[in-house]
């Protein structure tokens, strides 16, 4: 039956109250279910995620078990996709009541603790799934994703080519293009985003279809160039002063060989970021375009991204970069030009942040120092660390050494059940804009390992379109406030957040 036939079927069942339900134990309530998630079947199949979740929900009312335990399935499937990371953890701990035995929903289950940034939980739950499921090419795929933001990509390229070969979706093509992107091989990462483009579903063959290409247009642009080439000493320390500007680390740099610019150094960026007036005024071609989004009311926008031919900071000089160029700008600025910024972690380096000298170090493999503190890191496009809020919430906070204040997101301040005596409003510009949204919550507690900051004032900021965007929740994001306190080491060799205090 052609789809439209389908959804006039059941449109004209729910309206008459009539359905046919195959067994003896049918009743009223399941048949109804039934139409429901038939509805909802459909209405996800077609995209059309946020009608299909409504569907869903209203055929739990009186569902047999079975019915339960597709409708929970469905709502998790379609959360996940429209970036409702909270509500799909909530619904994936509701389906572990109903104690699926299918691999495939328990590492739905887990893909719902990974959205969630319960990264370790996750990798837990694929690596149990893998022990009695050792074919589960939805559960490798997973693992695959854990072990790259654990900066393990060569053990994850092999768990994402055997989930490929076992049972191949679009999804899986984007991770290997991911993996290979950060093993430096893009040519095969421009391939494998290609294919993944080539095997959406035509109805999501439209903008999803033209990020990946646009992509896969940048990473071919490099040709048989090496790209983030470290021209000198390679696996040297490269030591770099900084200053200390309205709280942002600021050093000095040149882009092309141009004339010596101000750089931020920014690890809450996903990539090196220059001003359409810089890109212009150093020569940076401009390639293709992709999509952005950061703290601010834009949300979500697309930009030009392009290749830097060289980069010098200090002693250290690095070939072929990707940048993202911030054109079209943003209008009402509450600066005269956006700042250029570079970011460790993009360029695939470990740092350490030196606050009483004002020195930076850059290294591929920095040497073994005592600290004080050791945070268990996530890199998966941003560089991420566990807290726990109020002490039972845990949420994965963002590392970034451009942001001023500890912060939360408004999904991480809701769940949490604090409300503030009164609203107190904030003017904060981000990246997409001013938030409009932000507001100051006091009596707040965090921890981090060690470190706890009882009735603390925290920022509360809008971070859904960023979340959407990364795949997971970001609980909150810790900035200048909280790293000056400490010598900061960025180990990515290692997948830590080190911390000696000042």
């Amino acid at each position: 039956m052609p789809i439209y036939l389908r959804y006039v079927f059941c449109f004209l069942l729910l309206a008459a109250g009539v359905s046919v339900v195959a067994g003896s134990e049918s009743t009223p309530d399941s048949a109804r279910s039934e139409l429901q998630l038939e509805l909802g079947d459909l209405l996800l199949g077609d995209e059309r995620y946020w009608e299909a979740m409504a569907a869903y929900e209203r055929a739990k009312p009186g569902a047999r078990p079975e019915q339960l335990l597709r409708a929970a399935v469905g709502l998790l499937r379609s959360t996940i996709s429209v970036a409702e990371f909270t509500r799909a953890f909530q619904e994936a701990v509701f389906l572990d009541d109903l104690q699926p035995a299918d691999p495939d929903i328990r590492t739905l289950q887990a893909d719902a603790f990974w959205a969630a940034g319960l990264f370790d939980e996750a990798e837990g739950m694929y690596r149990d799934i893998l022990s009695a499921h050792p074919s589960s090419a939805s559960a490798r795929h997973g693992l695959a994703r854990s072990l790259t933001a654990s900066n393990r990509p060569a053990e994850a390229l092999v768990e994402v080519q055997a989930a490929i070969a076992a049972g191949s979706r679009p999804e899986y093509h984007h991770t290997l293009g991911s993996i290979y992107r950060k093993l430096r091989r893009f040519p095969e990462a421009a391939a494998a985003l290609e294919r993944y483009a080539d095997t959406l579903p035509n109805v999501s063959q439209n903008r999803r279809t033209e990020w990946a290409r646009s992509e896969a247009l940048l990473l071919r642009s490099f040709g048989d160039a090496q790209p983030f080439e470290i021209v000198n000493d390679p696996d040297g320390l490269h030591v770099i002063p900084f200053e200390l500007v309205q709280d942002k680390i600021i050093v000095r740099g040149r882009v092309n060989g141009g004339p010596v610019i101000d750089l931020v150094v920014d690890t809450g960026a996903e990539q090196m970021v220059l001003s359409q007036q810089t890109s212009e005024q150093m020569g940076v071609e401009v390639i293709a375009t992709t999509i952005s989004a950061g703290v601010g009311d834009v949300g979500v926008r697309g930009l030009e991204v392009g290749r830097v031919d060289s980069l010098e900071v200090g002693p250290l000089l690095v070939r072929n970069l990707p940048t993202i160029v911030k054109n079209p700008p943003l209008t009402d600025l509450p600066v005269r030009r956006v700042p250029d910024s570079i970011s460790p972690v993009a360029l695939g380096l470990s740092s350490a942040f030196d606050y009483e000298a004002r020195e930076l170090t850059l290294a591929r493999r920095l040497p073994d120092s005592p600290a004080d503190i050791e945070l268990p890191m996530r890199v998966d496009r941003l560089a991420v660390v566990r807290g726990v809020v109020n002490g039972e919430f845990p949420r994965s906070f963002v590392v970034d050494t451009g942001g001023e204040v500890i912060s939360l997101s408004i999904g991480t301040a809701g769940s949490i059940g604090t409300a503030p005596p009164r609203h107190i409003p904030l003017r904060v510009y981000g990246t997409s804009g001013w938030d409009s949204t932000a507001f100051l919550l006091p009596g707040v507690q965090l921890a981090f390992d060690e470190i706890s900051y009882e009735n603390f004032a925290v920022v509360v900021l809008n971070l859904h379109r960023p979340s959407a965007l990364l795949g997971f929740h970001i609980g909150g994001i810790i900035g200048h406030r909280f790293l000056s306190n400490y010598h900061v080491v960025i180990d990515m060799e290692r997948a830590l957040l080190r911390l000696t205090r000042i």
